[in-house]
């Protein structure tokens, strides 16, 4: 079932300084089979040929203050000047789509009257690293799968999981749960879809619509992520307390991980193991970041500005 055609759809990607890579992004959004109505880029202070290409591109421009930046903030500021938009489709700067239908096959999920919000599969970067490859071959499978608050028992937090580095959401069910908010470290998707999920909308994953994004992490980036992670969960704990913790879900990725390095790379387990002790270290602190002090938490952060608002 495709998706009504008389609805309109924006793409909408924050910027800063987006690099070499940007022209193949742009690139993949001009051949896009499906109608996009508006294209707009937030740019948060770029100094490189970023503004130019986008307008090129045909890509209006919104600029703010890099020290204004937030992840919900820069969202919501998006949607909002995308009013005339029923679907609203983000990437993130450094997700370039596989192919001409990957945003055609991620809207079509809203063909079901129920799905709020879509996200796509993330496929490594060519080039990626084995551990870089693992996870998102691990996270991003195969099988499409709408999930709804019921399947909480059996899911845990993960029925709430999606990513805006490509992901749509539908206007009418994003204003339901009042945008995106403001002032949260990251995952301000993982809210949104939360949010829906108990406002009884759907999330949709869909393993048909491609792009391919991937981080080669260092360990102490690891280390941070996860404090971050442990941050945001801290203080959203609603989502812990409605929706249970990821149950052996580590476990099932860690003997994947070990399965997959020694098939692959027998010479990166030491950074695996290193990356694992780095990412439980970092969670428990980012749990009980209240304990700690300003400075530690922003030399813990990935976000280091999160802590200067």
């Amino acid at each position: 079932m495709i998706i009504n055609k008389s609805l309109n759809i924006a793409l909408l990607i924050p910027t800063l300084n987006a690099g070499s890579d940007w022209q193949k992004i742009l690139d993949k959004v001009s051949v896009q089979s499906i109608v996009i109505k508006r294209k707009i880029i937030l740019d948060s202070g770029s100094t490189d040929e970023t503004i130019r290409q986008s307008k090129l591109f045909g890509f209006e421009v919104i600029t703010i203050n890099k020290k204004d930046f937030d992840h919900g903030y820069a969202r919501q500021l998006l949607s909002e000047a995308a009013l005339d938009c029923d679907i609203l489709v983000y990437l993130t700067q450094d997700c370039i789509l596989m192919d001409e239908f990957s945003i055609e096959h991620l809207v079509n999920a809203f063909s079901n009257i129920k799905v709020g919000l879509a996200y796509g599969r993330q496929l490594p970067h060519e080039g990626a690293k084995v551990l870089e490859t693992h996870a998102r071959l691990f996270n991003y499978t195969t099988q499409s799968i709408v999930k709804k608050f019921e399947d909480r028992d059996k899911l845990g937090i993960k029925t709430a999981s999606c990513s805006n580095s490509f992901a749509a959401y539908r206007r009418s069910a994003l204003e339901e749960v009042k945008g995106f908010p403001s002032h949260t470290i990251f995952a301000e998707d993982v809210i949104v879809g939360g949010q829906m999920l108990l406002k009884g909308w759907h999330i949709a994953y869909v393993a048909e619509a491609k792009a391919y994004h991937s981080h080669d992490y260092k360990v102490s980036e690891e280390f941070k992520r996860y404090f971050d992670i442990g941050v945001f969960h801290s203080t959203n704990s609603w989502l812990l307390e409605k929706f249970g913790t990821a149950g052996g879900e580590g476990l099932k990725y860690l003997k994947s991980e070990l399965k997959y390095v020694f098939t692959h790379n027998i010479f990166v387990f030491p950074k695996m193991i290193a990356s694992i002790g780095a990412k439980f270290i970092g969670y428990k602190l980012g749990m009980m970041h209240q304990r700690l002090t300003l400075k530690q938490k922003k030399s813990f952060s990935m976000h280091r500005s999160y802590w200067d608002k």
